[in-house]
């Protein structure tokens, strides 16, 4: 299975530059279950969602220690992934979502700076589409909103994987993968709702259809594309000397033209 064995491969590249010490993890009770979350740095605040089957230090190793430099980032790990148990029952994207506003509540925090890949890419999403006072500007890499955005192999083999009862992490992941977002959680409509800016990020080698990224990039009122050349699905992994720099020009960009909105042409993103 190509797209599974993809992800491990990104996983094992990820999980070897990891760099969040202990003492900055920390973990509180979201909806009834522990959520384990990483603090660091100091300024604006930047949530980093990860991919599936991964942590966010395994997602996002290369940009860490970047972005903490000059932001409070955040960087929690979803159900059954990273350091977060799992639990009974199915994984979903809209419980994902709503564990990441309730954390953002708890921390008391708003008006963030997203970055998602992959899954936390489709998170990024539905957080900014069903809770936009969370939201200020997002990035996100890998995404899709509907099973059918990913290559056609890579969906057929996922559905070689598929369990009648799934009760591993893996076996969740897949029945996620094969049949999430649904069209209640992500759609055109929907993304047509989402007013934030969006820098859409895709390998030109990607998991998910080319064709696929620029349905959701033409549907977001606010965005901006950026194709990377021979790069698969694992862009932050592969590209960072590419990626944080992009990142770091479309989020300081933004910020200026919000502060001239605002008359206010200092600060920091």
């Amino acid at each position: 299975m190509r797209f599974l064995i993809l992800l491990s491969l990104v996983a094992v590249s990820h999980r070897a530059c990891a760099a969040i010490s202990a003492k900055e993890w920390h973990h509180t009770t979201i909806h009834g279950h522990p959520i384990y979350y990483a603090v660091l740095g100091h300024g604006s605040p930047r949530l980093l969602l990860h991919g599936g089957g991964e942590s966010g230090e395994q997602s996002f190793a290369r940009q860490i220690a970047a972005f903490a430099r000059h932001h409070l980032v955040v960087v929690p790990d979803q159900m059954g992934q990273g350091r977060t148990p799992d639990v009974k029952g199915a994984l979903t994207y809209t419980g994902m979502t709503e564990d990441t506003a309730a954390l953002l509540e708890h921390l008391k925090l708003s008006h963030v700076d997203v970055v998602g890949f992959s899954d936390g890419g489709i998170l990024a999403l539905m957080l900014a589409a069903y809770h936009p006072e969370l939201v200020r500007r997002l990035v996100v890499s890998g995404v899709n909103i509907t099973p059918n955005g990913m290559n056609a192999d890579d969906l057929q083999d996922l559905g070689a994987t598929q369990s009648q009862n799934p009760r591993t992490i893996d076996e969740k992941l897949a029945r996620l993968w094969y049949t999430s977002p649904t069209t209640s959680e992500l759609s055109v409509a929907i993304l047509t709702t989402i007013k934030q800016p969006v820098l859409v990020i895709s390998g030109d080698r990607d998991a998910i259809r080319l064709e696929h990224t620029l349905k959701i990039f033409h549907a977001l009122p606010d965005a901006e594309l950026c194709v990377l050349p021979d790069t698969d699905h694992g862009t932050f992994a592969e590209r960072p000397e590419w990626l944080n720099p992009i990142i770091a020009t479309f989020l300081n960009s933004r910020q200026r033209a919000i502060d001239v909105e605002d008359g206010d042409l200092g600060g920091d993103p």
